[in-house]
């Protein structure tokens, strides 16, 4: 081994007395006269010179942490400086300081000046200053956890400090100054260092000093504090005395500490067993020199050696036994206050019972050997002894007889709560001993100290708790004494022990003990199975084959379960057993192939299982292998295939009516219109199979069925009608209604449509769909017959009214009119003589007014005019009219009061006003005037009525002998020609019929008979030929060479040039809006 020199550094005339890394090796502090120097450890050069003291430095530290150093001198001050090198505090002694050391693990500063040592805080706070010292000391020095301080010096010995600066002991007494000590880092082994040159190492012993009573511990800690620990709840307390702790004794509520100078007793604030406050109740002043104390409720006991000694809490000795022999064990074993009970050991092997208000001892045994330990059971029955060999010795106390005994023991303690459990450690190992069973072994370090109901206090380091009420109870269990492992339970063991109780009592058939055990653990289910077997025994059940295959299967036994359930009658609990498990394969194999009942029963529970399992095109199948047709085909309706419900529904028979309406079922609601078709074809189901058309909207298959089967038609025209009034085609739905005989419904449909015409102003349709009333209502006239005719005629006059409306609407409304001024003056006319009374909704009189007031302006008919403005004047005009009628008003009374032509009667020839308050009638004759539907002049015709026994049959017949075959119309459409009329009209018959009484206020219809019907041309007479009830209406035209077509539908008559034009515009006729091509 070689040094190389790694840098070398003098300082002139200035000692060094003492150097310090900083912990990361970066920096050296060194005390060098009156400066504290800072050398780079790398180089050796120096970093900084620190000036601060008076006088020459003695000592520097530098804190673990890094963060701070401190350097001590004979000017009696500590600086602390931080590693950045600056000062930011300084300490003060009464003497030069001689040492100084950080806590490792605090990192406070410990200074000794020649009289005294303090101890500082890192926050700088003053923890303890000045302690005075009867010596000069020379070393301070810190154990490697910071908790213990040795301080020597020139009293020629080494003290044991706490932390706090409490002195404990001395360690080593030299014969010369003790100059230097040190810790051994991570160990209790302390070397000093001495004047004469002597070197010595102590080790440290720290015994333990504790105290056990049931299940609270108190010990030692830091040499001067008592933690009680509660080992149950595992709470702690701490109690600080500040002085070296010698003895610990705790009884019940008592706890008493041996400090140096005095014991001090404690008590429990309150009598709860979780209570952990204690709180000084005597003080016993006095020094005492004992080898055991012990505590009792009113008494301490002191033992040295011989002699046992009972004081007071007031320090009043009151009782005291001398012995044979030394005294080796003291345990107290209960008793009332102040009575309590000693159980003392002595090394001649005597064993003794004494009592504290007794001076008089009682001996229990006598042995061979020393007495290491011992015990006594809870009932005082039985003793315990360890001897000085090691051996485990148990007797009888009242025969002094020998139960039996176990090597390799070095404590024992009886279980408080069960006579017959107690438990010993010796060798690394724990046993637990039960009655008379073997002994159970574990590992275990330390020894034991307690055994209160399963938990074992064992004690190692610090006192840990150990189960150990397991092993006992399964002892107790292989030999099925199933209530004593019960109450071994009940001292406490974990949740799978009491399971395996539970299990095994209920498999030994004891319900009691395994209810119990069941409850601990919280087991509702097998709760149940026992409660529903103790229900069955009060019914009268005793077969316990029975009832332990029930628990097997609870427990998963399932082969065992269904042997037993086989062997005590009852397989089809077996086969129900499997198939709820799903375990089909074992069911088959228990049922085999004997029984096909079962096996389809068992089938079918296989599919149940496939279904809930999310396989159901598997499930579907085995419902068909079982017979299940019902469920096969609600599953796989449920899932869509429907490849697989055609197979099956052309697969059965038509008389599985049942099955088949299931299969067209799930086809609607699969929308296969076509496969439900079929279905329901192949059942006959006529009804079914209609109701399927109209569900699906498939009409025309509905149409053709019905054509087929009359009796269905109001189960298909009514839907239809219902349906095409959802879809807005309102008018086929009347239709529809009408075919299927439901003619309120038509009626109420027309109504509504109506109305919404009349509301929205489409008065075209308004006069339309009451063309199309009158019409329905003609044909409930046949049941109905007055109300029903009274309303034929007024929904015919309103849709003539309707009709005509519409156009002195868009004459109002709209800037430009296809009308001609003639056709505009003829329909205002016409509206206003048959607005002589009511007003229908909707309809203007204000705007019918207006359009013939500028137009019968524009035509020339001014007094018509005038009267119109006059008439406005007295209505509530619209805003938009009002200047126009005030301008017009104004203007017509500078043309002539009259009109330029009246209108003619074609029967009287009577010149008629254009205005007439009777109406459409003549004022001379009271003849009807006859309107064409489309400009609204007056047709040349005269209707005519047939004289009575002339029916109509007769009527058409006598016409027609005048109407040569060539000459024949369309029975579909009646027209007259322009062609010469009869050569004389004097000589014409219907032309008398038409003379009347001059003067009468009543009309005289026109009547004809035969003669004259024959006179009569077919090409001059139209019919009105209505169906019944209603009477056909005859007319004659008096202009022949006027050409007149009368619709056949809704009878109304135009001049044949304006019907053809109107025809070609809407390819309908104009008011019924009857299709060209469509036959009447």
């Amino acid at each position: 081994m070689r040094a190389v020199l790694a840098w070398k550094e003098t300082i002139r005339d200035q000692c060094i007395y003492d150097l310090a890394f900083k912990p990361d090796g970066s920096q050296l502090i060194i005390a060098a006269g009156l400066r504290v120097l800072v050398y780079d450890v790398a180089d050796g050069t120096i970093i900084q010179p620190l000036k601060g003291h008076k006088d020459t430095v003695y000592c520097v530290a530098y804190a673990k942490d890094g963060k701070r150093f401190a350097s001590g001198s004979a000017d009696k001050s500590i600086i602390i400086w931080t590693s950045k090198l600056e000062g930011i505090l300084r300490y003060t002694h009464n003497d030069s300081i001689q040492c100084v050391a950080y806590n490792p693990v605090t990192h406070q500063l410990a200074s000794c000046s020649s009289g005294d040592f303090g101890l500082w805080s890192p926050d700088f706070a003053l923890i303890g200053k000045d302690k005075t010292l009867t010596y000069d000391p020379c070393c301070v020095s810190y154990f490697s956890k910071g908790e213990y301080i040795v301080l020597g010096g020139s009293d020629k010995q080494a003290s044991l400090y706490t932390k706090d600066g409490v002195r404990l002991a001395t360690i080593g007494e030299q014969s010369t100054w003790v100059w230097t000590c040190r810790v051994k880092p991570d160990s209790n082994f302390v070397v000093l260092g001495c004047q004469d040159g002597t070197i010595a190492c102590y080790q440290l012993i720290f015994s333990t000093v504790h105290g056990l009573y049931k299940d609270r511990y108190a010990y030692r800690d830091s040499m001067t504090d008592v933690i009680v620990q509660h080992l149950i709840t595992e709470q702690k307390v701490r109690i600080k005395c500040r002085e070296l702790v010698k003895k610990i004794a705790i009884y019940r509520n008592r706890l008493a500490i041996q400090l140096p100078e005095r014991i001090v007793i404690y008590e429990l604030y309150s009598d709860d067993s979780s209570d952990m406050h204690y709180r000084i109740k005597e003080r016993i002043c006095r020094k005492f020199e004992c080898n055991l104390l012990v505590a009792c409720s009113q008494h301490i006991i002191l033992c040295q050696e011989k002699r046992l000694q009972s004081l007071s809490f007031t320090s009043v000795k009151e009782k005291e036994w001398v012995m044979e022999s030394l005294i080796r064990y003291i345990k107290v074993i209960g008793g009332s206050p102040g009575r309590e009970g000693l159980l003392v050991g002595l090394k001649n092997g005597a064993i003794l019972k004494i009592f504290v208000d007794n001076p008089f001892p009682i001996t229990l045994l006598k042995l061979s050997t020393s007495v290491r330990c011992l015990d006594m059971s809870a009932s005082r029955s039985k003793l315990a002894v360890v001897d000085e060999h090691n051996t485990l010795l148990v007797y009888d106390i009242v025969s002094k007889e020998l139960l039996f005994q176990e090597p390799n023991a070095n404590s024992v303690a009886w279980n408080t709560q069960c006579e017959d459990m107690l438990c010993f450690s010796g060798n690394g190992y724990l046993n637990i001993k039960a009655s008379n069973f073997p002994v159970h072994q574990q590992k275990m370090q330390g020894f034991m100290v307690g055994y209160n109901g399963s938990k074992i206090f064992c004690l190692h380091v610090y006192c840990n708790v150990i189960r150990g009420g397991s092993a006992p109870m399964y002892q107790y269990l292989e030999r099925k004494m199933y209530k004593e492992a019960y109450q071994i339970a009940c001292l406490g063991v974990t949740d799978s022990d009491w399971r395996d109780l539970a299990t095994d009592a209920l498999e030994g058939l004891d319900f009691d003990t395994a209810k119990k055990a069941f409850i601990r653990i919280r087991d509702l289910r097998y709760l149940e199975l026992i409660n529903s077997i103790e229900e069955r025994k009060k019914r009268g059940e005793s077969d316990n084959e029975l009832f332990l295959a029930d628990v097997y299967a609870y427990q998963g036994k399932f082969h065992e379960a269904a042997q037993l359930y086989k062997r005590s009658g009852h397989q089809h609990r077996a086969l129900s057993m499997y198939t709820d498990l799903r375990q089909f394969e074992y069911a088959k194999d228990f049922v085999g192939a004997t029984d096909p009942k079962s096996s389809r029963i068992l089938m079918t529970k296989q599919a149940d299982w496939a279904r809930s399992s999310k396989e159901p095109r598997a499930a579907a199948e085995m419902y068909l292998s079982a017979g299940e047709h019902l469920k096969a085909i609600d599953l796989i309706g449920e899932h869509g295939w429907e490849d697989m419900l055609i197979d099956i529904a052309r697969k059965l028979d038509k008389a599985e009516r049942e099955l088949l309406a299931k299969c067209a079922l799930h086809f609607k609601r699969l929308k296969h219109h076509g496969y439900a078709s079929e279905t329901y074809s192949k059942m006959g189901d006529l009804q079914a199979l209609v109701q399927l058309h109209v569900e699906t909207c498939h009409w025309e298959e509905a149409f053709s069925l019905v054509e087929k089967h009359p009796q269905f038609k109001n189960h298909v025209f009514v839907p239809y009608a219902q349906w095409l009034a959802e879809h807005d085609r309102f008018e086929e739905a009347q239709k529809a209604f009408h075919k299927a005989g439901r003619q309120n419904e038509a009626v109420k449909v027309l109504e509504q449509l109506t109305h919404n015409a009349v509301v929205e102003n489409r008065f075209n349709d308004a006069g339309y769909y009451y063309w199309m009333l009158s019409m329905q209502c003609m044909d409930i006239a046949r049941d109905q017959r007055d109300e029903m005719l009274k309303k034929f005629e007024r929904f015919q006059h309103l849709a003539e009214l309707y009709h005509v409306y519409r156009s002195i609407q868009r004459y109002t409304d709209e800037p430009f009119s296809s009308h001609m001024p003639e056709t505009l003056f003829n329909i205002c006319r016409f509206l206003l003589n048959n607005l002589a009374k009511d007003v229908p909704p909707g309809i203007s009189k204000v705007n019918t007014l207006y359009a013939l007031a500028k137009q019968s302006r524009r035509l020339g008919a001014y007094k018509l005019a005038r009267y119109s403005y006059e008439k406005l004047q007295e209505l509530h005009v619209p805003s938009r009219f009002q200047d126009s009628v005030e301008l017009g008003s104004l203007n017509i009374r500078s043309k002539p009061f009259h009109d330029s032509e009246g209108m003619m009667c074609y029967r009287c020839s009577t010149n008629n006003p254009l205005l007439n308050s009777q109406g459409s009638v003549c004022i001379n004759c009271r003849q009807p005037f006859i309107y064409s539907a489309s400009s609204y002049e007056v047709l040349p015709l005269v209707q005519f009525y047939l004289e009575e026994g002339v029916g109509d049959e007769e009527a058409v017949s006598l016409i027609d002998l005048e109407v040569p075959p060539a000459d024949r119309r369309d029975a579909q459409l009646q027209t007259l020609r322009m062609n010469e009329g009869l050569d004389d009209a004097e000589e014409d018959p219907f032309t008398a019929k038409m003379s009347f009484e001059q003067g009468g206020s009543t009309f005289v219809p026109v009547k004809v008979g035969r003669p004259a019907l024959r006179s009569m041309s077919r090409r001059d007479v139209l019919i009105k030929r209505w169906p019944r009830p209603l009477n056909w209406e005859y007319f004659r035209s008096l202009l022949p060479d006027v050409s007149i077509t009368m619709c056949p539908t809704c009878f109304k008559m135009f001049h044949s040039e304006d019907y053809e034009l109107l025809v070609l515009q809407h390819n309908c006729c104009p008011y019924c809006r009857r299709p060209i091509d469509e036959q009447n």
